[in-house]
């Protein structure tokens, strides 16, 4: 039974609403209604896996999302990690993170992975590890990609946390399982999802209804598109 992980949905739900959020999902059928998968996303703030999980409420299914054990080891999200089942994930022992994630993918959970592995300061798709298309082969389930894009105004690093600020569009778009092709290299594949992921953040990008308020407030925005976001190459640095 899952005694932890709905409530805390629910109560998102509420937070949501009460800070009258404008969160619209679009590709949802992509995910499937039984069965694993590996939910590949970008990742610009600390609440992604929050709105994320969002993304597969129409299939009825709850994301076994993979996070790093420092978020389990604190006192008050670890017990909420561990209640609903997300998987730890220890830089010094990855393998059996793999593991873990893998059985979970066999047993039929969906499993959320962030590729890029820390937050994209420069709000584009960052370099990625392979981890997640060895993840969808080895358990043999479909990789989907999928972006957000708006959360990182609530809290993301290096800018002040705003939890409580109303109004604010969250886009979440989820694109169509990668074929992972026999005779194709984890790297090269990893590279074929990260073009998917950067096709799809450009679009939620593109489409996103609010602006900035004024000069000061473009720091939210990639430099390409007229922000004061680092470029990529000195967002790595």
């Amino acid at each position: 039974m899952e005694l932890v992980y709905p409530p805390v949905v629910g109560l998102a739900k509420t937070m949501f609403r009460a800070l009258d959020m404008r969160i619209e999902v679009d590709g949802a059928e992509h995910i499937p209604l039984e069965g694993g998968a590996v939910l590949a996303s970008n990742h610009v703030s600390y609440l992604d896996f929050i709105f994320c999980g969002l993304a597969a409420q129409p299939a009825k299914r709850l994301v076994r999302f993979m996070a790093k054990k420092a978020v389990f080891d604190h006192r008050i999200s670890g017990p909420l990690m561990r209640g609903m089942r997300h998987i730890p994930v220890d830089r010094d022992a990855g393998a059996s993170s793999f593991r873990e994630a893998t059985t979970a993918l066999k047993n039929g959970e969906v499993v959320g992975v962030f590729p890029e592995a820390t937050i994209s300061e420069s709000f584009t798709v960052k370099g990625m590890k392979s981890g997640a298309v060895r993840l969808a082969r080895t358990a043999k389930v479909p990789l989907i990609p999928m972006v957000v894009w708006g959360p990182h105004r609530l809290w993301t690093k290096g800018h002040k946390k705003e939890l409580t600020k109303r109004h604010v569009p969250v886009l979440i778009k989820v694109g169509e399982p990668i074929e992972l092709a026999k005779g194709v290299t984890p790297e090269a594949l990893t590279a074929i999802l990260r073009e998917r992921l950067t096709v799809l953040l450009d679009a939620v990008q593109k489409a996103y209804p609010d602006k900035p308020a004024g000069p000061d407030d473009r720091w939210w925005l990639p430099a390409h598109m007229g922000g004061t976001a680092p470029l990529p190459e000195a967002a790595a640095v």
